[in-house]
């Protein structure tokens, strides 16, 4: 059976971003989509007495909030199979428990409340660092998110920490026959500039060798995705966010940390996830 795409919601205008992003995706990928609710107020009040006069409250609006996402979901494509589930717990936990079993975790740039412009706050940022599966959040402006780039980016990190990064983005760039745009930010150590030459020349055939490398496998593997490799002077995080405003997906690789639990959510992904003009795909390295 496979493993479904799991999208958050919480009735907010970005959490229906997400989910008409996340009705694509699954319908792209061939995928069963379950919409995720987590109901935090159920594991205090349980489920009201079948004689009680009237329902409480919490209990409507989340059934209203699920069967109006469902509905949502339904009508902009009837094929994809749509499933709902409302989860007594907080929304960390239940996105967590998701994700075992998920093929991806789609959620919304922010939720109800939140200042405008951070990712839903500690929610976000603790699902995207401790969740076993690719997480993408739903961000950016209407073309970043329609698709009409017809583009994929790639940041390409450092070995070890990106070969199923790699792997997800040539699978994304074959489902939607787009471009697959592989990046490396390099820098040239301020000791090493000279008023002559080239300094900056060893680094930058460095990464464009790194790029060689790390795509490699998966090039062989999707023989029919284009590819353009790029090798770019400047932080690898400001490089990312400029070229996002030209892609429909960002894709970044983050490595674990041996003996920690989640991912180290460096200034790359911080930058991607509260700046990039696109949806970002945070995908964990297994092992």
């Amino acid at each position: 059976m496979e493993r479904p795409l799991v999208v958050g919601v919480d009735g907010s205008d970005s959490g229906l971003r997400a989910l008409d992003w996340a009705v694509d995706e699954a319908a792209l990928l061939g995928l069963p989509l379950r919409v995720l609710y987590a109901s935090e107020w159920e594991r205090f009040e349980g489920e009201a007495p079948e004689q009680a006069p009237e329902r409480p409250r919490e209990e409507v609006l989340v059934e209203a909030v699920v069967a109006s996402a469902a509905e949502r979901a339904r009508a902009r494509d009837a094929a994809v199979d749509v499933t709902t589930e409302v989860a007594p717990e907080d929304a960390v936990t239940a996105l967590l428990r998701a994700g075992h079993t998920a093929s991806l975790l789609v959620l919304g740039s922010r939720g109800r409340g939140e200042i405008t412009g951070l990712l839903l706050g500690s929610v976000g940022l603790a699902v995207v660092a401790r969740a076993r599966c690719p997480v993408i959040v739903v961000r950016g402006d209407t073309a970043g998110l329609t698709g009409t780039h017809q583009s994929v980016l790639l940041g390409v990190g450092d070995p070890g920490k990106g070969a199923d990064a790699v792997r997800f983005a040539f699978r994304e760039a074959e489902a939607r026959g787009c471009l697959l745009k592989a990046v490396r930010a390099w820098r040239c150590p301020a000791h090493e500039r000279t008023d002559a030459g080239h300094p900056g020349s060893t680094h930058e055939r460095q990464a464009s060798e790194l790029i060689d490398k790390a795509l490699a496998a998966a090039a062989g593997d999707h023989p029919e995705v284009r590819v353009r490799r790029t090798t770019v002077e400047g932080p690898a995080h400001k490089v990312l966010v400029h070229r996002a405003a030209a892609a429909d997906l960002l894709v970044i690789g983050a490595g674990r940390r041996h003996g920690h639990f989640g991912l180290p959510l460096g200034r790359v992904v911080h930058g991607a996830l509260c700046h990039a003009a696109c949806p970002v795909a945070v995908v964990p390295q297994r092992g």
